[in-house]
């Protein structure tokens, strides 16, 4: 869909990330958008509203009570319940943990706030904050109560924070979070439009997710870049459809989705093991990046420097998607991952014939808003059958969406 004509209002909360929202409003214009801008008072602490009220050619607010006071005109009284109608999308980037839970909550202390009760269009937030208070408890179970009331959360992206920790929990750049709105606007749901919550009722579902580990010796490994998020999205909608979900889940910093049963692994070797224990689920599908190689010889005792360069010997991995392959049972749906970086439809194809799978999801690292370490992705899906299915760039909760439609 694209955003030519469309309104949005953007909402910029009390965040370091703040000063990205120029940058997020310039593209956005650019686009042929229409934008508001709404600031809460703790966001003009870091980015001035004058800024963000110039670039998008419309005056940026902030206070909930007219300055002119009670005998200002009606209409500045009712702005927030105007702009709730106008609005084709609601998007608050950045979102911070406070304003997730006044969101969560129901609290309506500021015109962003106040807009968001108002609005009858689709909501989209990009929480940015650092990497401890994105998981928090508290955090997560205002998450899941957003998710549960419709709004889109927008997975953090991974990387260094203003703390100087080093984590998920930044605001996706301004580019990414573009490519993902005319998708999610075009397939942001109404009541009657998602799927049933009991659509996938009955079905037993296994996804695997995240990075394996490979050890050298106790304290240093062979691993990858994943952070887990894509599998755990399409569990999470997995169960929220009335799936029995079984999560492998590889070394990560992500919680529990709600209703699903999750078993932690650690090395390709633990996953195997996994998978072929729950293989008797009737859909697969593995979005874990499994290291295709660890240590032959793993040192029991961490190994000290000895000369200048240290040589390893590496064995090949089970291949845990081939062995499924090999005894996937009569009816049986297998989805497996492709995670590319050049020739990617014909090595997704040939991953897609070799391994005996019903489809592959292929998506490019490098390419923008997709692969590791994004909120978003951009996936083609590839069917045994001849389907091909392309996904635009989205938030990563709308991408496995888009997976169980095609593939459930």
């Amino acid at each position: 869909m694209s955003l030519s004509g469309k309104h949005l209002v953007l909402g910029v909360t009390g965040s370091i990330a703040a000063y990205k929202a120029a940058d997020l409003i310039r593209q956005l214009v650019k686009t042929g958008a229409e934008v508001q801008p709404i600031l809460t008072p703790a966001a003009t602490r870091f980015i001035a509203p004058l800024t963000l009220g110039t670039l998008a050619r419309r005056e940026a607010l902030v206070g909930l009570w007219p300055e002119a006071g009670p005998g200002a005109d009606a209409a500045l009284w009712t702005q927030h319940v105007e702009l709730g109608l106008w609005a084709d999308g609601l998007v608050i980037a950045p979102c911070t943990a406070q304003t997730l839970a006044k969101l969560a909550g129901g609290h309506c202390d500021s015109m962003l706030t106040a807009v968001a009760l108002s609005a009858r269009c689709p909501v989209l937030v990009a929480p940015a904050m650092d990497h401890d208070m994105w998981h928090h408890p508290a955090t997560q179970r205002n998450v899941r109560t957003l998710e549960a009331d419709g709004i889109t959360v927008l997975s953090p992206a991974s990387g260094e924070l203003a703390s100087g920790l080093v984590g998920d929990g930044r605001m996706p750049e301004p580019d990414a979070i573009v490519g993902a709105l005319g998708p999610w606007l075009a397939n942001a749901p109404g009541e009657t439009d998602r799927p049933s919550e009991a659509s996938l009722a009955g079905t037993r579902v296994l996804v695997t997710a995240g990075p394996t580990r490979e050890a050298i010796d106790p304290v240093r490994f062979l691993s990858n870049g994943s952070t887990g998020t894509m599998g755990f999205e399409i569990a999470r909608e997995a169960a929220r459809r009335g799936a029995e979900v079984t999560l492998l889940a590889g070394p990560v910093s992500l919680p529990t989705p709600p209703g699903v049963n999750r078993v932690d692994i650690t090395s390709a070797d633990d996953l195997l093991q996994a998978a072929l224990a729950h293989a008797d689920a009737d859909l697969v599908i593995a979005a874990a990046a499994v290291s295709d190689y660890a240590p032959a010889d793993a040192s029991d005792r961490k190994l000290k420097k000895d000369g200048d360069d240290l040589t390893l010997t590496l064995r090949r991995t089970p291949d845990v998607l081939a062995t499924l392959g090999q005894q996937k049972r009569e009816g049986q749906t297998l989805v497996g991952f492709a995670l590319e970086t050049h020739d990617g439809e014909a090595n997704a194809r040939g991953k897609l014939e070799r391994k005996n799978l019903d489809w592959v999801v292929l998506n490019v690292q490098g390419e923008a808003g997709s692969g590791f370490g994004t909120g978003t992705n951009r996936v083609t899906l590839i069917g045994r059958d001849g389907q091909r299915i392309d996904v635009a760039t989205a938030p990563k909760p709308e991408i496995a969406r888009a997976i169980l439609d095609a593939v459930a």
